[in-house]
């Protein structure tokens, strides 16, 4: 694939204030971060930005095994989500480059149909906000738990924060995100579920807590997304059991998991709904339906 045309970067006049643009190496930045910013934690991502990472990690896509093995941890996700987050990448682009691999691999857009999906998700994420604007803060419906907003806890519990919940999935994403600034979707799922149903903490508290890491963080994405997870912009909740977790995570978690013996993830869904929620004929309704295909993800949950 040929190099994309862009625009060229906006330069605007540098004030007193300002961090140092130019630096010798990213070592040097992260000690000026560290001395500017002494209550941020963790380092800096590996993450590389600017354009010419974001074309090599659009070189790197595979659109046909991306709608195949999306779901997994290990899957040939595309990590694009921060370069369009920042507007080095645009969907317009990205859909162009899809476009162009399957023709150049002979193959057929219905190859490239899950990706291209991505991205028209990611697109009315954007127009919700413009719609809602600040509303996305709020409930968008009653949460469809059984259990009112006001039973939420309203702040981020310390264990979840500081990796000390003794769930070796749980903890080994917070790791992610906060050393990384990145998760893989499902893994934002699962924690998001584990902290608005296990834990009963505000989906707020949780997509505030993203946002303060996740290098793609956009509020649109993020803070609808986690109202999916919760129901208060949804038809019903989503939860996970530890089949599922094991089968998209290859098992990596649950082996030496210090709480293996006492998971709290290790029922069907239909003990994890009669623990978790007061129970309502629209959650039941889909129970069936769900615990026979245990293992698929929804089709509109993306953060």
């Amino acid at each position: 694939m040929s190099r994309l045309p862009h625009a060229a970067p906006l330069s605007w006049p540098s004030e007193s204030t300002d961090l140092p643009r130019d630096l010798p190496e990213r070592t040097a930045l992260n000690s000026l971060l560290s001395q500017e910013f002494p209550t941020a934690l963790g380092e800096l991502s590996p993450i590389e930005g600017g354009r010419a990472a974001a074309e090599r990690q659009l070189r790197a896509m595979d659109a046909k095994r991306y709608g195949r093995s999306r779901n997994h941890l290990n899957g040939s996700v595309t990590r694009l989500s921060p370069y369009i987050r920042h507007g080095i990448l645009t969907l317009a682009e990205v859909r162009d480059a899809v476009f162009s691999q399957l023709k150049q691999n002979n193959q057929g857009r219905d190859d490239g149909g899950k990706l291209i999906n991505e991205l028209g998700w990611r697109d009315f994420w954007q127009r919700m906000w413009l719609d809602l604007g600040d509303r996305i803060h709020d409930d968008q419906e009653d949460h469809k738990t059984g259990h009112a907003a006001g039973e939420y806890q309203q702040g981020l519990p310390n264990d979840i924060r500081e990796g000390r919940t003794n769930l070796a999935c749980m903890d080994g994403f917070r790791k992610e995100l906060v050393t990384q600034g990145w998760l893989h979707n499902h893994a934002r799922m699962w924690m998001a579920a584990y902290l608005v149903h296990w834990r009963r903490v505000h989906w707020r508290a949780g997509a505030d807590w993203f946002l303060e890491h996740l290098l793609d963080g956009d509020p649109a994405s993020n803070h609808l997304s986690w109202q999916w997870v919760a129901s208060s912009f949804s038809h019903k909740p989503y939860v996970f059991n530890r089949q599922n977790l094991e089968r998209y995570s290859n098992g990596r978690y649950c082996q030496d998991c210090p709480s293996n013996e006492s998971c709290p993830f290790d029922r069907s869904y239909e003990q994890l709904e009669q623990q978790l929620f007061k129970l309502q004929p629209a959650i039941r309704e889909g129970s069936a339906r769900r615990s026979s295909r245990s293992g698929s993800r929804p089709r509109n949950q993306r953060f």
